[in-house]
């Protein structure tokens, strides 16, 4: 078992680095994989380019997303390592706003890592987690990674999905089966941000509860009007919002030679 640091409330970055010990603890736990801790890295890396804040077309896509869940028939929420480790109580949160079942989906598939990952959210508040074991009886046509398995009654049925911390692939092919997808990837270039068809880049810890937030001001909100609010919203548009901000925000400090900041909480943009 990995000791856990003390980390100083005065620490800058001591938000991230819960983050990590949360995964770090996760791996012990069975719950997440290894190569989730170098996927998390490497959303990190994109974070620092947003200045580890929610940007506006990241508050536009989760509205989107929000109205796009509220609107489905039989919207799912996919879970990985990642997601259960790093936000369980934000997901399950999630599945009661908008009345999704939880499904565990994962790359490096184990037995005893889907039933940890199920335990994990059944002990944070989830009703029922699918998925697990035989109950992913049926596969994501064209799609050849063990996350070809689904669950008849999650996944397989499905005409919305929300994942996050996704491999492009199965984004892919959800969408070739006809699936809206929403998808929270802090890399814009992604092939699960490119290919999704609502994109929050974000991080998960600040897209949760900023979604969660949607769905409840939406909920009463009549089918027509959560209509109009999806099909205004442009994906692509968003996604070069995103980059955008990135590049002007790389620029400006490169003008300053600046190249550390406090980062900020992001509060006022979730209002």
């Amino acid at each position: 078992m990995s000791m856990k640091p003390e980390i100083p409330v005065s620490h800058p970055r001591r938000a991230s680095l819960e983050l990590r010990e949360k995964l770090v603890h996760a791996l012990d736990k069975n719950v997440a994989a290894k190569a989730g801790l170098i996927a998390h890295g490497r959303g990190e890396a994109f974070d620092y380019l947003l200045g580890e804040a929610t940007s506006p077309p990241a508050v536009r896509a989760a509205e989107a997303a929000a109205a796009l869940l509220l609107s489905a028939q039989k919207p799912v929420i996919s879970v990985n390592g990642n997601v259960a480790a790093l936000c369980p109580d934000e997901i399950v949160a999630l599945s009661r706003a908008v009345s999704a079942p939880l499904e565990v989906n994962l790359f490096y598939h184990r037995s005893e890592r889907e039933q940890a990952i199920a335990e994990e959210l059944l002990a944070h508040g989830a009703d029922r987690v699918l998925g697990v074991g035989d109950a992913a009886s049926a596969t994501v046509p064209g799609l050849e990674s063990a996350r070809t398995r689904v669950d008849p009654e999650g996944l397989y049925g499905a005409d919305v999905v929300f994942l996050a911390l996704e491999d492009g692939d199965r984004t892919e092919w959800l969408v070739k089966t006809g699936k809206k997808v929403i998808a929270v990837d802090l890399n814009p270039f992604s092939r699960t941000a490119q290919f999704a068809h609502v994109t929050i880049v974000d991080n998960l810890s600040r897209a949760l509860p900023l979604i969660i937030a949607r769905t409840k001001a939406l909920a009463n909100r009549e089918a027509s009007s959560l209509s109009k609010v999806v099909k205004s919203y442009d994906n692509k548009k968003v996604l070069g919002e995103a980059i955008r901000l990135m590049y002007r925000r790389l620029k400006r400090l490169a003008r300053q030679g600046v190249f550390v900041e406090v980062p900020h909480t992001g509060d006022a943009q979730h209002n």
